[in-house]
């Protein structure tokens, strides 16, 4: 087995955030201390002189433009679901390891993505081009792993032995041990596990405990530890609330993004798709927005899901600026990708027809796109209307004109050939609209082929009621 760790020690800066684009100097509040305390700072704050353990009063002192937010564990516990999610595709079994890190066991995988460089490297670039810093390391035992992501970023190691020569020459601040058994271990003069491995057992648990003991049995390999195997949800609900109100579409195409590309990196995980989601914009006094986005097939491509809720977010009138965001996926259907033939020619830029419905109805409403549904009526100009498709009606297998004209015109000059008919068409006796003509595919002096009728049993008086192609 192979377990890799991903470490992202930007993860509550991320869920706090998650409406930001950019953040300057900024630093969370520890909600369990009883004073305003800095519980961490971003690199450009830390830059300033903002330290762990501050009060907000003086962290302003030093950096005036500091934002300083509460963590949101909740949203911090959602966030690394959504990041597990997008590994799932990687792994079989993939561990939260809370507040900040993943477990993953890649060795059932290495063969399917070319071995363990290969599989590292899209792991990265996937984890940066969403917008996750971290760090990294593999090694045979889960813990391990955990350790070496903290203080050896990139380090893979496959064999136990070069596992355990690591970890003896680690200090004893970076050894996964609770602080306090740490400072006793370093009074007796301990520095690193090396030290400690020596001890006898009884020895050792005197000093740190059973709790202490078990731990670097588990790092060592020694003690085997079931890791509880997160499972992907049945649906996706989330919602970002915003520090301030945010007026217009544009503000809210951040947010936006991160909850469609948080919404594909589940449908990856569960290998399904999604047909039809809701979007719904609180507004103050309890107002709210809701925005459907339905599609023609399942889909969950993440750029495409944005798109289109993009584009329907953008036509949507705002009746007053945006409080919070929440997108709600309840049915996420199996995704069934396009039946490809093996030899299919390359195709162009040119969309599918899914595709493009898509894409006309989310920019200009459903209302504005109509489809043609077929009618039982043998009377051309009554054997289409538009609307919603019905049932699906037998007519004759003829040849029928794309461009029908609303009504019948004069031909002038007449046709210079016929190239097929008469075709009769006999019908409408019993609701008053008569009709009995005689059609025929002809030729014009133009060399156009048009769909033009004769009154039954004579051989002038030509009507155009069409065009072909």
């Amino acid at each position: 087995m192979l377990w890799a760790c991903l470490r992202f020690p930007g993860l509550a800066f991320s869920a706090a955030f998650a409406a930001t684009p950019e953040a300057g100097p900024s630093a969370l509040l520890d909600g369990h201390a009883r004073q305003r305390l800095i519980a961490a700072a971003n690199e450009e704050a830390a830059s300033l002189g903002v330290r762990r353990g501050q009060s907000v009063a003086a962290a302003r002192a030093l950096c005036p433009a500091l934002d300083v937010r509460p963590r949101d564990r909740d949203a911090e516990t959602r966030l690394l679901a959504g990041i597990a999610a997008w590994c799932y595709q990687f792994s079989g079994h993939v561990s939260l390891a809370p507040p900040q890190a993943i477990l993953m066991e890649v060795g059932a995988s290495l063969r399917l993505f070319d071995g363990w460089p290969v599989l590292a490297e899209r792991l990265r670039s996937g984890l940066l081009e969403q917008g996750h810093p971290h760090t990294m390391a593999a090694t045979p035992f889960a813990s391990a792993s955990w350790i070496f992501a903290a203080s050896a970023d990139g380090m893979v190691l496959p064999e136990r032995d070069g596992v355990l020569r690591m970890l003896a020459a680690l200090p004893l601040g970076q050894s996964g041990l609770s602080a306090s058994m740490v400072k006793s271990l370093q009074a007796m003069g301990f520095r690193r596990l090396e030290d400690i491995f020596r001890l006898p057992r009884p020895e050792l648990t005197r000093r740190i405990g059973r709790d202490g003991v078990a731990w670097l049995d588990r790092i060592r390999g020694q003690s085997a530890h079931a890791l509880p195997a997160w499972q992907p949800p049945a649906n996706f609900q989330q919602r970002i609330e915003f520090d301030s109100e945010l007026d217009g579409s544009q503000p809210l195409l951040f947010p936006l993004r991160r909850l469609t590309r948080e919404l594909a990196n589940l449908l990856a995980a569960r290998d399904g798709g999604v047909q039809r989601f809701t979007l719904t914009l609180e507004h103050a006094r309890g107002e709210s927005t809701r925005i459907v986005v339905a599609m023609a097939a399942p889909q969950r491509e993440a750029e495409r899901l944005f798109e289109l809720a993009r584009t329907r977010l953008e036509r949507a009138t705002l009746p007053s600026p945006a409080r919070a965001i929440e997108l709600v996926a309840d049915e996420l259907p199996v995704f069934r990708p396009p039946l490809r033939d093996l030899f299919e020619p390359v195709r162009g830029d040119g969309l599918d027809w899914p595709t493009l419905d898509e894409r006309l109805r989310a920019r200009l409403g459903d209302a504005a796109l109509r489809q043609i549904a077929l009618v039982a009526d043998h009377r051309p100009e009554r054997a289409m209307r538009y609307g919603t498709p019905g049932p699906v009606v037998s007519l004759p297998r003829r040849r029928r004109p794309l461009w029908l004209l609303p009504r019948p015109l004069p031909m002038r000059p007449d046709p210079v050939a016929v190239l097929a008919g008469p075709e009769r068409i006999e019908s409408g006796w019993w609701d008053g609209a008569d009709a009995r003509r005689d059609y025929y595919i002809v030729r014009t002096a133009e060399g156009q082929q048009a769909w033009a009728y004769l009154p039954p049993g004579t051989l002038d008086g030509w009507m155009l009621h069409g065009w072909f192609a």
